[in-house]
This record gives structure tokens, C-alpha cells and sequence, in this order.
């Protein structure tokens, strides 16, 4: 009898990896990942009640609303911190609390319907213009003062990671309740 070893709750896709080289391909497939998040994460959550939606996808972990909002701030940070690393020379990005961020009424008690419109409409923007980077532009690099020096490549990289990370903590959660 072979059983299918437990999927850690708070990784269900696994660490993220930086990558250290990148190509054509791999651009696409982490744009791709991107551009597909405002329709996974509706999908993920539909039909859901306000209980489930404050269901925590782990013991100690955020809820299902919270994860929602959390992905519209960091990719709202992340969109920003692009447009930065495109227009600067070299520029520091402000790091934010996310812990703290998700703990705000909004993010904890917040309806769905408005980070889901913002990650939509932020998605389309922010797609359109990567798709249009040359490899240099993705190249451009940026300071974050907790994670050092960083270029758009490993930033896409990341928040595509981000994308496909919090969506399999909700179908996961969804999937282990039976829902």
C-alpha cells in the first residue's frame, strides 16, 4: 500500500527556489503565472461563506480572507517596486510589515470583491508591461534593505512563486475540509 506523504499546509508547492539564471521561457511561465492569479484566486474562493472565509488555512495561520487581501498588497507592492527598479537608477523599496498589514480590519474582516477587482485590473497593467521587457530592463536592479540587491527577473520570479503559493494554501485547505 503506498500512501501520499502530507503536504505541508504552510508550503503546499514547496520553498521558493530564487532561480539563478533565467531565459525567454522561464519569463513567460512566471508572467503566465502572474497573469493567471485574479482568475485562481476567484476560483479558489468561490462559493465559499463568510465562516469558511475566515477559516485559517493552518493552525496559527492566516485565514482565507486575509490570504485574499494579502495577495492584493504585496502585488500592489510588487508592481510598484517594478515600475521603481524600471525608472531609477538602482532605487531602495520600503519594505512593509505583512504581518501587521494582514492584522487590519480590512484585510481580517474586509469583503473579498474589492482586492479581487484589484488584482485584476493590477494584473492586466502589470502583465502588459512585462510582457514588454527586454532582458536588460529585467536585469534593472533594486535594493530591498531586508533582502539585499535584486533585479526585476528575480522579482517576477518570486511573486509568480507568490501567486501559485497562496491559491494551493486555500485549495489545499479547501481540499483536506471537503469542501
Amino acid at each position: 500500500m503506498t500512501t501520499t506523504p502530507a503536504v505541508d499546509p504552510r508550503y503546499p508547492i514547496g520553498r521558493f527556489v530564487r532561480p539563478t539564471s533565467f531565459t525567454p521561457e522561464s519569463r513567460r511561465e512566471a508572467i503566465s503565472a502572474i497573469a493567471g492569479l485574479p482568475a485562481a484566486l476567484r476560483e479558489a474562493v468561490r462559493g465559499l461563506s463568510e465562516t469558511r472565509l475566515d477559516s485559517s488555512y493552518r493552525p496559527e495561520g492566516w485565514t482565507v480572507r486575509q490570504l485574499a487581501h494579502h495577495l492584493a498588497d504585496a502585488h500592489v507592492n510588487g508592481y510598484i517596486r517594478t515600475r521603481l527598479a524600471l525608472t531609477e537608477e538602482h532605487p531602495t523599496v520600503r519594505p512593509y510589515n505583512q504581518i501587521r498589514w494582514a492584522e487590519l480590519p480590512d484585510a481580517k474582516k474586509g469583503p473579498l470583491a474589492p482586492s479581487l477587482d484589484l488584482l485584476e485590473a493590477l494584473h492586466t497593467r502589470w502583465v502588459a508591461l512585462l510582457s514588454t521587457l527586454t532582458p536588460e530592463q529585467f536585469a534593472r536592479p533594486f535594493h530591498h534593505p531586508e533582502s539585499g540587491t535584486l533585479s526585476i527577473d528575480i522579482l517576477v520570479a518570486e511573486y509568480a512563486w507568490e501567486s501559485k503559493h497562496h491559491v494551493a494554501q486555500i485549495t489545499e485547505l479547501r481540499r483536506r475540509n471537503g469542501w
